[in-house]
């Protein structure tokens, strides 16, 4: 194993404390239990947004916190959920008096911790709401989860509930607009090749070199196929039929195209997996009205990609272009 770590144990502790020194100006970093919050939290009057989930995908969650965006993101250990006491200290710390929406990611230790967490604020006299993202077309249950897994859709939902928060959106309108995000998008992924959990030191499962898997999880879960290396065109041809086929996207649509990299793969390959795309929806008659090409949804340093299409109307669109600035994420501030 090969990594710029000094120990496996303290990987996490670490990343923290530089985001911490790196971006002083967006976010302010706490330890046991470890958060991040947005450098003004709490925002009188406004809703809090939290999310949060394993390490390891970077930089979700912490890197996208901050105004326009996440009040807070709570990191677990690498690939593993984080626990209660993270989720209920990160919700104190961000409620402006307007109540609190958990964003999560449906795998199951992260659904369970954040159930409690809510519970537990609530018997602080915090307002939790909590939606769920499940877009992943790929399998139906994996190794983490019980259902679709959540993987691309929940960095366009952050960005456009976070937005509707900042505007002054009340509980019961984020949690609309959040669960109508989720309804309108879908996802899959594929992986040229494993990665390395820290504490593991070896790859978390093993590819042939003329092998790739398709439907891939953002943790290494296996997909719905393993196959020969082809063509990108192939590729995504393999990933976005799939997403078409489930809905709710249909021809004379609008959406957002989001072209996700795994970690180890250069934007040179994403921007061709881009083009690929493109040149499918205009095919089926589909607009991309707005796109998000770049590594932010990541499994450490897997190889791979993942494409996202997300329906999109007029209250979609202006909350997606409304202004936004985050350590990874930043436009019109």
């Amino acid at each position: 194993m090969k990594k710029l770590i000094n120990t496996p144990e303290n990987v996490v502790k670490d990343e923290l404390a530089g985001m911490a020194l790196a971006h002083a100006d967006l976010i302010n970093v706490f330890y046991d239990p470890d958060y991040i919050t947005r450098v003004d939290a709490p925002v009188p009057g406004k809703v809090g947004v939290i999310s949060g989930g394993g390490s390891g995908h970077e930089p979700m969650h912490g890197g996208f916190v901050g105004r326009g965006m996440l009040d807070a993101a709570c990191p677990g250990a690498v690939f593993t959920s984080p626990v209660p006491d993270q989720m209920l200290a990160a919700t104190k710390a961000v409620n402006g008096g307007a109540g609190v929406l958990h964003i999560v990611k449906n795998y199951t230790g992260d659904v369970m911790n954040f159930e409690m967490a809510a519970e537990l604020a609530a018997a602080e006299g915090i307002e939790v709401a909590a939606v769920i993202t499940n877009d992943d077309v790929a399998v139906k249950d994996s190794l983490y989860t019980a259902g679709r897994r959540g993987v691309g859709v929940t960095v366009l939902l952050e960005k456009i509930v976070g937005a509707a928060a900042e505007n002054g959106a009340n509980l019961a309108e984020c949690k609309r607009i959040a669960e109508k995000v989720n309804d309108q998008g879908r996802s899959m992924g594929m992986a040229l090749t494993s990665c390395t959990v820290p504490t593991a030191g070896k790859p978390t499962f093993e590819l042939g070199d003329d092998e790739i898997e398709i439907g891939i999880g953002i943790h290494g879960e296996p997909g719905r196929k393993r196959t020969n290396m082809a063509s990108a065109a192939e590729i995504t041809a393999m990933l976005t039929e799939p997403i078409l086929a489930d809905g709710p996207i249909n021809a004379g649509d609008t959406v957002l195209a989001f072209v996700n990299g795994m970690g180890g793969t250069p934007l040179i390959e994403l921007y061709i997996i881009y083009n690929e795309l493109a040149q499918i929806l205009q095919q089926s008659n589909i607009t991309i009205a707005r796109n998000l090409i770049g590594n932010y949804i990541t499994s450490l340093e897997m190889a791979g990609c993942s494409i996202t299409l997300l329906k999109l109307d007029d209250e979609l669109a202006q909350l997606w272009d409304a202004p936004v600035l985050t350590p990874a994420l930043r436009w019109g501030m």
